[in-house]
Formats: C-alpha cells, structure tokens, sequence
C-alpha cells in the first residue's frame, strides 16, 4: 500500500542516499560548490565541501528527472492532495468592551492606547 506521496510505508529511512554515477548525472566541481556556499554566506569544511558535493549533484540529477517528464496532460495542482475549503464559517461575536480594554492598559488618551513616540517630528 502506498502512502498519499507515493512511498511505500513498509520501507524504512536508511539515511542519504550516494548518488550514483550516471550519464545524466551533472558534472559538478568542488569550485562550483564553494562558490555557492559563499553565496549562501555558508563556512564548510574540507570534509563538508566533499559530502556536499555528491549531495548537491545528486539534487541536480533528480532535478533534471522531474523536468524531463512529459507533464502536458497534467493539471497544475496546489496540494498533492484533494482538500475542499477546510475554514470554519465566520461567526459574528461580540468583541472586548473599549472602556474595559482601556483601563488595563499601561496607559490611555482619547479612547486609544497611548505609546511612546517612536518616529520623529520629519512627519
């Protein structure tokens, strides 16, 4: 049986996955991959930098599965699954009473909270 997003809920996870070389498999260099962490303000290591590497070139493999897919019949979708309006129906209520509000706040004028001024005279 298989689970709504199409895994099979028998398999267990065994943690990431090595890419497996391919054709289709980018060529992706340690350079390109340093320069995208610096992009990304990210600080790795040697040993990262090698582990990301696979990693990343696995991500842009699968990338380059899912758009060669031939999607012309499939509709676009917002949610892999079908959800009907799921919002409760709004329910006039009565709100708080003003004076009531008021007089538990720090402070008050005029029937609005009072704040410290935060922005200068340049309005």
């Amino acid at each position: 049986m298989a689970t709504p997003f199409g895994g099979d809920p028998a398999r267990s996870y065994d943690g990431p996955v090595e890419p497996a070389e391919s054709a289709t498999t980018p060529i992706l260099s340690r350079d390109e991959v340093v320069y995208v962490a610096v992009l990304a303000r990210l600080a790795l290591t040697d040993d990262e930098i090698d582990v990301f590497t696979g990693q990343l070139a696995a991500v842009l493999d699968h990338a380059a599965d899912v758009a060669a897919l031939d999607t012309a019949g499939v509709p676009p979708t917002a949610h892999p699954l079908p959800l009907v309006n799921v919002l409760r129906d709004d329910i006039v209520r009565p709100g708080l009473d003003r004076d009531e509000v008021l007089a538990a706040a720090p402070a008050a004028e005029s029937g609005r909270f009072r704040v410290p001024r935060i922005l200068g005279d340049e309005l």
